[in-house]
C-alpha cells in the first residue's frame, strides 16, 4: 500500500493471533480461528499463511502509544521523516459513524484502530514472515484492535476482533489511485485492508460498530523486534516448561521453562505467534497470550526505570516510528505525543482486553461471526462504559444518540413495521403489525406500511435504520410511540426505517419500556475481559506440548 507521501507503507498484521516466521509451520491448519483443519488448493494455503504471519503485531502497536509519551520529541525532524500516513476512513458517507459529542464537562472519548497488516513489502518483513510467493502481493488486516479512552480519562478499553470473522464490507475508493472497490457481503474482516488501505479497514468497522474512529495505527514485522529489543525484555509466564513444535514441523518455535521469563526479539516473535502449546491449541488460546504480553509490556514501560535513559527512548522511538503507517490526523510527532500524553492519563488497573464475542457460522464453520454480546459489547464502548465495571453509578435513562440530520415531515417518513412478537413460549400475535401501523398512520406518519412476511422474535421492541441519514427518521418515530432512544439502533441488516414490534409489545396502543436490569451495562463473560494490571496471568501449556 502507498501512502499519500508516496512513501510504500510498510505494515503488517494485527489481531488476536499471532505467528509469523517460515519455521512456523501451523500455515496449513490455520484456517479456522479456533484450529480447525485447513485443507484446500495451495492458494488457500498460502493466504492463511499471510493471514497468520502478523498477529502479534497489534498488541505491541498498543504498547508503544501507551509507555513511550517524552520519546518523540529526542530528535524531532528526523523522526517525523520516518513517518507515513494516509487517509483515516475510505468509505462513502452514509456507512460513517457519527462524532464522538463531548461529555457534560466537555471531554471527549478517543477511538483508535490498531491495525496489522501481513505485506512483505521488505526484505526484512519477508524473512519475518515467509511466503516467498507473497512478497509485495495484496496485503490483508490479520490484527484488528480497537482501542477505546473513555471521556474522562480514567479507563480504557480494548477490543480484538477475530481475523475470520465474516462481515459487511463497505464500499471504500483508494484516494491515491481513485480506484473505487464495492460493497461486499459476508467478507472476510481482513480483507478490508486490500480495498484502498487501511481506511477501509476502518471504515468496514465503524459500519459494523456504529463507532466513530478517530485515529488508526498499523505495525509492522521487524518493528515489534526492535522495540522489543529496545525495551530490554517483556516478562511472560507459563505454568510448565513448553515447547511449541510437532513432529511434522508445526509450531512456533518457542521453548521456555515453567514460571516467569523475560523474551524479547525473535523469542518475543514466538510467544506472540504460538497457538500449538497454549491451552487448547486454538486462535483463542493465542490471543489470550498476546492480550497477557501487551499487558505486561504496558506495565514495564510504565514501571521500568531504564526506559529514562535517553539513548534507550531514543531507540524505542526509532523503531516505533519506522515500523508505523497511521492517519493523516497522527503525521507528526507532535501529534503522536500529544496522543500518548493522554493515554498515559489511564491507570494501568483500569486497562480491559477483551475479544469481540463470537461463534462459528452456521454456513462456514471455519469462520465466525459476531453475537448479541458482541452488540452490547459495542455499545458500551459507544456509550462510553468502561469495561471493568468500576464507573461511577450512571443516570438510569438511556443516553441520547447523537443526531447528524434532521427528520423530513412526519407524512413524508418511511417505515415498515415488523410482527416480531414471537416468543420461546409464545406463538405470535396474529394482525399485530397492521395494528401498530394503523396506530402510526393515526399519529400522522402516514408512510407507515405493513410488512406481511412471517413473524420473527424479538425480545424488546427496537426501531433499526441502515445509514446515518435515515437516523432521524427512526428516533422521529420512536418519539412518536414512547419506545426509548436506546432501543433505535444503526443495521445493515434493513434497507430502511424498520420498526420491529416485539414480545415486549403483544398488545395495546401505548409501548410499556421493559425495566431496566441491573447488568444492563456489565460487560459479557463471553468477551473474556482481562485486566492491565493483574500480575497473576500466566499462560496455561498443553500437556502434549512440554518436555
Amino acid at each position: 500500500m502507498v501512502g499519500r507521501s508516496g512513501v510504500r507503507a510498510e505494515v503488517p498484521a494485527v489481531e488476536d493471533t499471532m505467528s509469523l516466521t517460515p519455521q512456523d509451520g501451523d500455515a496449513p491448519e490455520d484456517s479456522g480461528r479456533h484450529g480447525g483443519k485447513g485443507g484446500g488448493d495451495r492458494s488457500a494455503d498460502r493466504r492463511r499463511r499471510r493471514r497468520r504471519a502478523l498477529r502479534w503485531s497489534a498488541s505491541v502497536l498498543a504498547v508503544v502509544i501507551l509507555g513511550t509519551a517524552g520519546a518523540g520529541y529526542l530528535y524531532y525532524q528526523h523522526l517525523n521523516a520516518n513517518i507515513k500516513s494516509d487517509d483515516l476512513n475510505l468509505g462513502d458517507a452514509k456507512d460513517r459513524a457519527a462524532k464522538t459529542q463531548a461529555n457534560a464537562a466537555g471531554q471527549t472519548a478517543l477511538n483508535i484502530l490498531l491495525i496489522g497488516s501481513d505485506a512483505r513489502d521488505s526484505a526484512e518483513n519477508q524473512k519475518l514472515g515467509g511466503a516467498r510467493d507473497t512478497f509485495d502481493g495484496t496485503p490483508l488486516a490479520d490484527v484488528q484492535m480497537l482501542l477505546h479512552v473513555s471521556a474522562d480519562r480514567t479507563n480504557m478499553s480494548v477490543v480484538s476482533m477475530p481475523r475470520d470473522t465474516l462481515i459487511d464490507i463497505p464500499k471504500c475508493t483508494d484516494p491515491d489511485t481513485g480506484q473505487s472497490y464495492g460493497a461486499s457481503s459476508r467478507a472476510m474482516t481482513n480483507e478490508s485492508l486490500g480495498r484502498g488501505g487501511a481506511g477501509c479497514t476502518v471504515a468496514t468497522w465503524e459500519k459494523l460498530t456504529d463507532i466513530h474512529i478517530d485515529h488508526f495505527m498499523m505495525i509492522d514485522f521487524s518493528g515489534v523486534v526492535s522495540m522489543a529489543d529496545a525495551i530490554g525484555g517483556v516478562p511472560v509466564c507459563v505454568d510448565a516448561n513448553v515447547y511449541s513444535h510437532t513432529s511434522t514441523g508445526k509450531g512456533s518455535g518457542l521453548k521456555l521453562e515453567e514460571g516467569t521469563t523475560s523474551i524479547k526479539g525473535k523469542q518475543a516473535l514466538q510467544w506472540l505467534r504460538t497457538r500449538y502449546g497454549f491451552e487448547d491449541d486454538t486462535d483463542l488460546a493465542r490471543a489470550k497470550a498476546q492480550h497477557m504480553y501487551m499487558n505486561s509490556m504496558v506495565r514495564e514501560l510504565r514501571a521500568n526505570a531504564k526506559l529514562t535513559n535517553p539513548n534507550k527512548l531514543r531507540k524505542l522511538a526509532e523503531a516505533a516510528t519506522k515500523a508505523i503507517t497511521v492517519d493523516d490526523g497522527l503525521d507528526t510527532i507532535t501529534k503522536m505525543y500529544d496522543l500518548a500524553n493522554e493515554l498515559q492519563k489511564v491507570p494501568t488497573e483500569r486497562i480491559t482486553m477483551t475479544t469481540m464475542p463470537n461463534r462459528y457460522d452456521t454456513y462456514d464453520t471455519g469462520r465466525v461471526v459476531p453475537t448479541e454480546d458482541a452488540d452490547k459489547l459495542f455499545r458500551l464502548v459507544r456509550e462510553d462504559i468502561a469495561l471493568d465495571g468500576k464507573d461511577e453509578k450512571k443516570a438510569t435513562a438511556s443516553p441520547s444518540p447523537t443526531v447528524t440530520d434532521t427528520a423530513v415531515a412526519d407524512e413524508d417518513i418511511a417505515v415498515q413495521v415488523h410482527n416480531s412478537t414471537r416468543t420461546g413460549t409464545l406463538a405470535p400475535v396474529s394482525g399485530r403489525a397492521s395494528a401498530v401501523t394503523g396506530l402510526l398512520k393515526d399519529k400522522g406518519l402516514t408512510g407507515a406500511v405493513a410488512d406481511t412476511s412471517a413473524a420473527t422474535s424479538e425480545e424488546t421492541t427496537v426501531i433499526r435504520y441502515p445509514s446515518a441519514d435515515l437516523q432521524a427518521d427512526a428516533l422521529r418515530v420512536a418519539k412518536v410511540l414512547g419506545i426509548p432512544a436506546g432501543q433505535v439502533k444503526k443495521s445493515t441488516d434493513v434497507s430502511g426505517v424498520t420498526l420491529f414490534v416485539g414480545g415486549d409489545w403483544r398488545s395495546g396502543t401505548k409501548y410499556e419500556a421493559p425495566d431496566k436490569k441491573e447488568d444492563d451495562d456489565t460487560t459479557p463473560s463471553s468477551a473474556q475481559a482481562m485486566n492491565g494490571a493483574d500480575e497473576s496471568q500466566c499462560m496455561h501449556v498443553d500437556p502434549a506440548y512440554t518436555w
